[in-house]
């Protein structure tokens, strides 16, 4: 258990490092006495306040100086690896998003000119055709060409609806991509909802028609919507967002230094 505890430890502090190491070091003046001689030293160079991220002492100016109430709070170890997940969530929801975006507007151009590209399709289709059967191939009745003769029998107020609801869920994705990458309560709650009201969705299109991606896709959206309401204690979950702030206030350097001074 120690050996875990340490480990944690160990790899939580490598998190502050890598932090520091590319936005620099985030030290802050308080103005306790008390507190203020556990966070500052003096050395041969100069004076040197310790990084409230990393716990470094750094020389040179604070980046600010007041009450220890009034400090900043920068993410510090597990938060670190939390936020770094929460970023690469939020660029496969762009990712997602983008790609929905497109298709939608795919299909509305589709639609207004639906009829010389089928005529287009028409005429070139028996060329093709004749260039696969030298291959052995017989692509009338393959799955492309039959979405194609969907797509050209599709009434209008079908595609529209198929375009409609694809920008929908497009913005949908951009706003939660959003809202993870900027690490608000909000975005969360909108990733895990917008995520978990199309499972049932996932579940019926893989029993229709099963494939590797579709399970890795199901699987990553099922681990996504566990890990942010665990983590991130949403819904009540594990105290709820008052625990969750309370476990971000223990790992603040300052606070840590509060209890050790009393």
């Amino acid at each position: 258990m120690k050996d875990k505890q340490t480990r944690r430890a160990r790899s939580d502090h490598r998190w502050n490092l890598r932090s520091c190491a590319r936005h620099g070091h985030l030290t802050y003046a308080v103005t306790e006495p008390d507190l203020r001689e556990r966070l500052r030293a003096d050395t041969t160079q100069g004076e040197a306040w310790r990084c409230l991220r990393c716990g470094s002492y750094a020389l040179g100016p604070t980046h600010g100086e007041g009450p220890a109430d009034q400090a900043p709070t920068p993410l510090r170890g597990r938060a670190l690896r939390d936020a770094f997940v929460m970023r690469l969530l939020a660029i496969e929801r762009f990712v997602r998003g983008i790609f929905l975006l497109i298709f939608a507007y795919a299909v509305y151009k589709f639609d207004g000119a639906k009829n010389s590209i089928h005529r287009v399709f028409d005429e070139d289709f028996p060329a093709v055709q004749q260039f696969a059967n030298k291959f052995n191939i017989d692509i009338t009745d393959a799955a492309p060409t039959r979405w194609v003769n969907k797509a050209f029998d599709a009434h209008h107020t079908t595609l529209v609806l198929i375009a409609g609801g694809l920008l929908a869920y497009g913005l949908l994705e951009m706003l939660e991509g959003v809202g993870l990458w900027v690490m608000q309560r909000w975005g969360e709650y909108v990733a895990v909802v917008g995520t978990s009201i199309f499972l049932p969705y996932e579940i019926y299109e893989m029993s229709d028609k099963f494939s590797a991606f579709k399970l890795v896709l199901f699987l990553v959206n099922v681990a996504a919507v566990v890990w942010l309401i665990w983590t991130k204690r949403l819904f009540g979950a594990r105290g709820g967002a008052v625990a969750y702030e309370k476990q971000r206030e223990s790992e603040s350097l300052i606070d840590v230094e509060r209890a050790a001074a009393a």
